[in-house]
């Protein structure tokens, strides 16, 4: 499967491949479906029955397969159990129509089934309801999650006016294999504004019975609650390894939408495949090898922007914190069972990119499923729960899910089923990563490269720009390039050191009895020797995430600068349009400012309550958002002073103009404290390196003569 260090299949890989079975993988993901909040259409939510069920079952399988110290760990979070919605109407022709529709993670209860009238909320902006009283009445929307605007926005917006629910039917983005497709995603918003989620074609069908009216009257029966301060469990058992004090986690979550047979449950069973098969192979593992199958990555914090990911930060920060600096890699799975292009990806952190890709090379690895072969992208992303892992100090890599048009089509839908099981695409999953856990677990020191990270700095900076203002770029530029330079020296030095490893497990392995006891001792004291380089580097990887890992509003991964760099940009361009009388192309620049397009579409008050629970709210319900945001512009009112000028055809701007230039004054200023704060933060990751490389008390030459 790989080539490393001259050896394309060990002994042990060998044997890992034949004992590979990917039949016992598939029935283990279909056996998770059986336990459902929702008779009809699935749903195993977030401290829910149905996942406290799947959970026990995971432990039982756990411990059948061989895995040790099986536990439970509890973790805090939001609950929400959907039973059911249901939805009552006569269609164009007079007969009665049922409806089952999807849900949010919102609270909103039926006595059976009430009567309601039902109207159609356009696209559920805020234009959408002028002269329209919603109390008490359900709301129809259309919306496009991927090119507009989140769930939360509408609803929020129909909760706000009256509206007893929102009903949204996806009209692009998501759900788009089928017009009978429900879609389901986290709703970022508060509890008690309820969501629903309608097909495209039962909408269709109820619009048209409407006769042109815009509203009808239906029956509703729905049952779904949420529930703060609750609990769910992780599901972790271990492989122990010679060292108990250094680990491997491999990780996926068993909560799930609908069925959810690729998302996650053939990732929950790949994890377990791979654990099965390193047993039943006879695989005696250096590092403590540790399954964790995660509870609420869909969902878990109500309210919150950051409401996903809830059991693999709970797992890190709460939990066990004390894994930070002890795992040396975290290899987390989505949706492994389906090819999303003809070419695969390992989505990883900056500093694992030469390592995976030194793996990978030259082997023609998978070219018989991916034809265009396998890259190494970087750095991780927020969708799933290898973000959380990242940032809490364990380097981390996942399976690319991202990439073909599943996310569009079949992604959080009833379409999310076996019929896409792809058996060739799920095999060379479990036979790379089980090899690539091999691999991460024969390296003493874990192989941290930063130079990928400081190249990636130094590529996002804009030196034109730093010059006119003064922010000190061309110094960090300069630093960027100094830890490129001694990042490489000190993994070149840990591939060496590596190395060496490897050769003494080899020769191990090549021993029996007392001989190869007594060379296992040898391997373990040359562990020991490396643990404090290992510890140092480890410390160094948390606080690059710490310093240099930012969101912007659309949670997208950045550096410190770039989301005020892009900011400034903007505003400058605004600024030269109303200078020059052009009002409309000044929005259109505002539009992409921070979180601004939506005060274009939604009130002030729907505006402000999803800009402040970002910016105030407490830390421990933002998760792995909280302080990856620093910097907001509120630019409603500006918004609202240009759209009333071009509807009156007014093309003084001269209030504007003001509001704009202090926006950039004080975004400057921001721009010119991230700079110095980046050049501060590297300069000291730069006296560690040297220290590395320069220090003889950090024992390196131990390890590598």
């Amino acid at each position: 499967m790989h080539k490393e260090e001259g050896e394309c299949k060990l002994k042990e890989e060998e044997a890992y491949l034949r004992a590979v079975d990917v039949d016992y993988s598939f029935h283990l993901a279909k056996r998770m479906e059986q336990y459902k909040c929702n008779e009809a259409l699935g749903y195993r939510t977030a401290g829910s029955r149905a996942e406290w069920e799947t959970g026990e079952m995971i432990c039982r399988e756990m411990e059948a397969i061989g895995l040790e110290r099986v536990r439970k760990d509890e973790i805090s979070l939001d609950s929400w159990e959907f039973k059911q919605a249901i939805l009552r109407f006569h269609d164009a022709s007079g007969q009665m129509k049922e409806c089952q529709l999807g849900a949010y993670q919102t609270d909103f209860h039926t006595d059976g089934f009430e009567e309601f009238t039902i109207v159609c909320g356009g696209k559920g902006t805020a234009a959408d309801y002028e002269g329209a009283d919603v109390s008490g009445k359900l709301v129809l929307a259309e919306i496009n999650q991927r090119e507009e605007w989140w769930i939360n926005f509408p609803v929020y917006e129909a909760h706000i006016r009256g509206a007893a629910a929102l009903i949204a039917v996806q009209g692009g983005g998501y759900g788009e294999v089928d017009d009978t497709a429900l879609n389901a995603q986290d709703i970022g918003g508060p509890a008690d504004a309820p969501a629903f989620s309608m097909s495209r074609a039962d909408a269709r069908a109820l619009k048209e019975s409407m006769a042109g009216t815009g509203e009808k009257k239906v029956w509703f029966c729905a049952d779904s609650t949420v529930k703060t301060g609750a609990v769910s469990y992780n599901i972790v058992g271990e492989i122990p390894g010679r060292d108990r004090e250094s680990m491997i986690l491999l990780s996926a979550h068993y909560d799930s939408y609908f069925s959810g047979f690729q998302d996650d449950n053939a990732a929950v069973a790949l994890m377990l495949g791979i654990g099965r098969a390193l047993i039943q192979s006879g695989y005696r593992p250096e590092k403590t090898i540790v399954f964790c199958a995660m509870a609420a990555e869909e969902w878990g914090m109500a309210d919150s922007k950051y409401d996903w990911s809830t059991g693999a930060w709970q797992q890190v920060s709460v939990v066990h914190p004390e894994w930070r600096g002890k795992v040396a890699a975290d290899f987390n799975f989505e949706l492994p069972a389906h090819a999303h292009g003809k070419k695969d990806a390992i989505r990883t952190v900056y500093e694992y990119a030469d390592f995976l890709e030194s793996l990978l090379k030259g082997t023609g690895v998978g070219k018989d499923v991916y034809p265009e072969g396998v890259a190494v992208l970087c750095p991780v992303e927020t969708m799933s729960d290898d973000f959380s892992m990242a940032i809490s100090g364990i380097p981390s890599m996942v399976n690319d899910f991202t990439s073909g048009q599943f996310m569009e089509t079949h992604y959080h839908t009833q379409f999310d089923n076996d019929d896409y099981y792809d058996e060739a695409v799920y095999r060379f999953h479990h036979e790379l990563y089980g090899c690539l856990v091999m691999a991460f677990d024969r390296t003493a020191v874990a192989p941290l490269n930063f130079e990928r990270l400081f190249l990636a700095l130094k590529d996002s900076l804009d030196l034109d720009y730093s010059e006119k203002t003064g922010a000190g770029g061309e110094r960090l530029k300069e630093l960027t390039e100094e830890g490129a330079r001694l990042g490489k020296a000190v993994y070149e030095k840990v591939c060496r050191i590596n190395e060496n490893y490897r050769r003494i497990l080899r020769e191990a392995k090549e021993k029996q009895g007392p001989d190869q006891i007594q060379i296992y001792r040898r391997a373990k004291e040359y562990r020991e020797n490396c643990r404090e380089l290992e510890t140092v580097l480890m410390k160094l990887f948390k606080k690059e995430q710490d310093c240099f890992v930012r969101l912007d509003w659309h949670d997208e991964v950045c550096f410190p600068q770039e989301a005020v760099r892009r900011n400034l940009k903007l505003v400058r361009t605004a600024v030269e349009c109303l200078e020059n009388g052009h009002g409309r192309c000044a929005l259109e620049a505002i539009y992409g400012i921070d979180n601004n397009r939506y005060a274009f579409q939604f009130g002030e008050e729907v505006f402000r309550h999803f800009t402040d629970y970002v910016m105030n709210q407490e830390a421990g319900r933002l998760q792995w958002g909280a302080g990856r945001i620093v910097h907001h512009e509120n630019l409603f009112h500006l918004v609202q002073l240009l759209k009333g000028k071009l509807e009156e055809e007014d093309e003084d701007f001269t209030e504007e103009l003001l509001i704009l230039k202090r926006v950039e004054e004080n975004q400057l200023a921001c721009y010119l404290d991230d700079i110095e704060y980046m050049n501060h933060a590297i300069e000291k990751m730069i006296q560690k390196l040297k220290e590395i490389t320069e220090n003889e008390s950090w024992k390196v030459t131990d390890c590598t003569e």
